[in-house]
């Protein structure tokens, strides 16, 4: 049986910690014809093919002569197989009318990740996601959090270093709790209030300093619901790369039933039977983004998100 993966966890690129701390090496590859560039534009959109199946679209390294040079590749690993070679990543954003200007390949465009996702395998989400979060990130940090100087990317731009003091910044990823909690025959979701009218999904939120994942799950929980729960299982996971999260996907049993919701966290809260969730699974697939659920119905999330993973692994109990 094929391993089990959520959207955006399926990046099958070596990321070459090893090599990638000789800088003669990773100059090589931005010499090396098979090596390959992702342009992503305005971070959110990364170039896709769009004749026939959808799948991340490479750019040669030619078009790393016409961006931005404040714009520096990315290390993100090497494809192994025939035909491998180093990928970077760039962020095109800077650049006016890239897909001209770059000279890209005929064919392709720029997508929103999120829409994308859908169509692309997991293999490109996976690698998308990873492009997506690192570019942001090295966005962010430009200076160095203790003195204030200019940071500059070392190692491919798997971490930067202040240019005045011995700091080294590295990338971060922010871990989230999802958890479906249930009574037996109901389970118990939430929505904000900008999301579609009808849009329910698990309760969610960060993980606190000093805090584990069942810890987390349990003041979340109580906190935007006012439940109280117990036997907490971990279920999977998904990179979230908006930037840059780790959704920690859980099941959680309720001890509790009777809702007390943070108006301030939440717009509602409700318990929903099994037969109404899997009605909700059975209609077409929504998005958060998307438009309201027709007639007032419950809507769920769409399978790209863990929340969809998670609601139908409680439903097919």
């Amino acid at each position: 049986m094929a391993e089990f993966r959520n959207t955006y966890a399926g990046n099958p690129l070596d990321r070459v910690a090893a090599q990638r701390r000789d800088e003669d090496w990773i100059r090589a590859q931005l010499s090396d014809p098979n090596t390959r560039l992702l342009p992503l534009h305005r971070l959110l959109a990364p170039l896709v093919e769009q004749n026939g199946e959808s799948r991340l679209a490479w750019a040669p390294l030619s078009a790393l002569e016409r961006a931005d040079p404040q714009s520096f590749p990315a290390l993100l690993g090497v494809e192994n197989g025939d035909g491998g070679g180093a990928r970077f990543a760039i962020d095109v954003s800077t650049t006016e009318d890239p897909l001209s200007a770059l000279d890209l390949p005929q064919g392709t465009a720029f997508r929103d990740l999120r829409e994308a996702a859908g169509t692309l395998s997991a293999a490109d989400t996976g690698i998308a996601a990873q492009a997506r979060s690192l570019l942001d990130w090295h966005a962010r940090h430009r200076h160095c959090a203790v003195c204030g100087a200019p940071t500059e990317p070392v190692q491919g731009g798997i971490f930067r270093k202040c240019v005045d003091c011995p700091a080294e910044h590295f990338p971060r990823t922010d871990p989230v709790v999802i958890t479906v909690v249930h009574d037996g025959e109901r389970c118990l979701l939430g929505r904000q209030a900008s999301w579609p009218a009808g849009m329910f999904s698990a309760l969610a939120g960060f993980i606190d300093h000093g805090e584990s994942i069942e810890d987390a799950v349990r003041r979340e929980v109580r906190e935007e619901a006012g439940i109280e729960v117990r036997a907490i299982h971990y279920h999977s996971s998904q990179p979230w790369p908006f930037p840059a999260s780790l959704m920690i996907g859980c099941l959680a049993e309720a001890e509790t039933s009777n809702i007390d919701m943070d108006e301030f966290e939440m717009d509602d809260v409700q318990w929903f039977t099994r037969a109404e969730i899997r009605a909700a699974l059975a209609a077409p697939p929504a998005s958060i983004v998307g438009a309201p659920a027709p007639g007032g119905a419950l809507s769920l999330p769409g399978p790209t998100a863990i929340a969809h993973t998670l609601v139908t692994a409680w439903a097919s109990e």
